[in-house]
């Protein structure tokens, strides 16, 4: 991997590495249906989204949950997710990109908000996680938002600077956690947010990974 003093990505994993809107979308709408809510399309989903997860749930309830609708569906949603996620794979061209940036010589690591002790199989079993310096995933509750675990994430990484850092990443909270940390942000319209929503941030916004690794090659120079 070099001496990691060139550009680092830090990639998020749901949404982005791994393509699994299909199982997002059925596990949201398990979860809505525990509470007598009406499903939602892909596109209602990627309007409304949003980090912490509550909030989300809120604009959809006209009401915050409460604490016991809350683990009800958040229970809910992750069992859905976990039987669901074995049909989803990586995103289009995720394996060639990530030898060809380490082939380069430069770094690359993954934050998630996925549970870690779920996340690190499952990137292990897809065959990719010697590409990363560091897999970290949530080791906390779950529905919160980024920004303290990226600053931990960055701080554990010998040698990679926060400003030659890019995250990649397809939710709004990816670029404020990259921000927060004094790294920078792409972000990818292949996961949660509507282009819309993700240009609102002010941060450059692309259609395929391919675009996202040219463009954090880019601010990373």
């Amino acid at each position: 991997m070099g001496t990691h003093r060139d550009a680092h990505i830090v990639w998020d994993w749901n949404g982005t590495l791994f393509h699994d809107v299909d199982a997002v979308i059925g596990a949201t709408n398990a979860a809505f249906a525990e509470l007598g809510l009406q499903p939602l399309t892909l596109e209602r989903y990627r309007e409304l989204y949003c980090v912490p997860v509550p909030k989300f749930y809120e604009r959809l309830m006209g009401r915050l949950p409460t604490g016991a609708e809350w683990e009800l569906m958040d229970a809910t949603f992750h069992r859905y997710y976990t039987e669901h996620r074995v049909r989803c794979a990586l995103a289009d061209g995720v394996a060639e990109l990530l030898a060809g940036w380490s082939s380069a010589g430069r770094s690359q690591s993954i934050l998630s908000m996925y549970g870690h002790e779920d996340l690190v199989p499952l990137v292990r079993g897809f065959g990719i996680e010697s590409h990363f310096l560091r897999v970290d995933g949530r080791t906390g509750p779950s529905g919160g938002g980024k920004s303290e675990h990226m600053v931990r994430h960055l701080g554990a990484l010998a040698g990679v600077d926060p400003a030659r850092t890019v995250v990649i990443g397809d939710a709004a909270d990816d670029a404020l956690a990259a921000r927060h940390a004094g790294a920078r942000a792409v972000l990818y319209t292949g996961g949660s947010h509507s282009r819309a929503s993700l240009e609102a941030v002010g941060v450059p916004v692309v259609d395929t990974l391919a675009e996202a690794v040219e463009e954090a090659e880019r601010l990373a120079a």
